[in-house]
């Protein structure tokens, strides 16, 4: 992606030129925690698959990890956590690690590696709060997750909207179809989407990428020109906390009702 700016410099009286155009190459990363994630991800489905032959038909992963409100009642908390690398069928992985494939690139190109990784768990971790809180169902899948990216790169285009241009309009219009799409397709009758845990991730995305997310200035001048982000290391630590404490006092509150 770059960015184009006019060159506010005065050519000489004797000369007549045009505004010259800058591009400014933006501030990205290589989606190294995307593929690790996805990686990760698919060795827990193949661990599924696995036990599901070696048990006749039992997930013992699921089991072990997955959303069951009654025993994350009993203590076993890491189950709002867990859900994001489970599955229910090839089907299900392969649609979620598309999606991950897809935004993960996009969003962890300019959030950066540390704060991608907390923007994915942070966002399962609300996602499965969420289902806990309003959901009796058991539950699994990395949507809780994939939701709260969808909200993050909304935020970020917002909150970047300068760099865009004339795709700004087109862009927000896209990830706002995007979210209507999905989020209507789990409230759709017959269907076993856990929509409860899509609104959690969404909400737990966005209120992350709106606290700590990239907020990209223009700095310098022609020649010497750059993009950085003005976002602060710490503001991303408190944000993350925040999110945290936010959706854990709700399961503690609201939970098991």
């Amino acid at each position: 992606m770059t960015y184009s700016s006019e060159n506010n410099s005065i050519p000489p009286a004797n000369q007549t030129q045009p505004p010259r155009m800058v591009s400014i190459a933006l501030p990205t990363y290589k989606p190294v925690a995307t593929m690790i994630i996805l990686g990760i991800t698919v060795l827990f489905y193949l661990g599924q698959m696995l036990s599901e032959a070696s048990f006749n038909g039992t997930d013992l992963l699921f089991g072990y990890g997955g959303k069951i409100n009654q025993l994350i009642e009993q203590g076993q908390v890491w189950r709002l956590i867990t859900p994001v690398f489970l599955h229910g069928s090839i089907t299900h992985i392969l649609l979620n690690m598309y999606a991950l494939f897809i935004l993960g690139r996009i969003v962890e190109s300019v959030y950066g590696h540390g704060r991608f990784v907390l923007l994915y768990f942070l966002a399962a971790f609300a996602g499965n709060v969420a289902s806990y809180v309003m959901s009796p169902n058991p539950s699994l899948g990395a949507s809780t997750a994939i939701f709260g990216l969808i909200g993050a790169e909304a935020i970020f285009v917002i909150r970047n909207r300068r760099f865009y241009g004339n795709r700004f309009s087109s862009t927000l219009s896209n990830i706002g179809i995007i979210i209507a799409l999905n989020l209507a397709i789990g409230f759709m009758p017959g269907t076993s989407i856990d929509y409860w845990g899509h609104i959690g991730g969404l909400i737990g995305g966005v209120v992350f990428a709106f606290l700590a997310g990239p907020q990209w200035e223009v700095t310098g001048s022609y020649p010497e020109m750059r993009v950085t982000d003005k976002q602060k290391n710490s503001m991303v630590l408190v944000s993350a906390l925040i999110v945290m404490l936010m959706f854990l006092v709700a399961a503690i509150f609201l939970g098991g009702k």
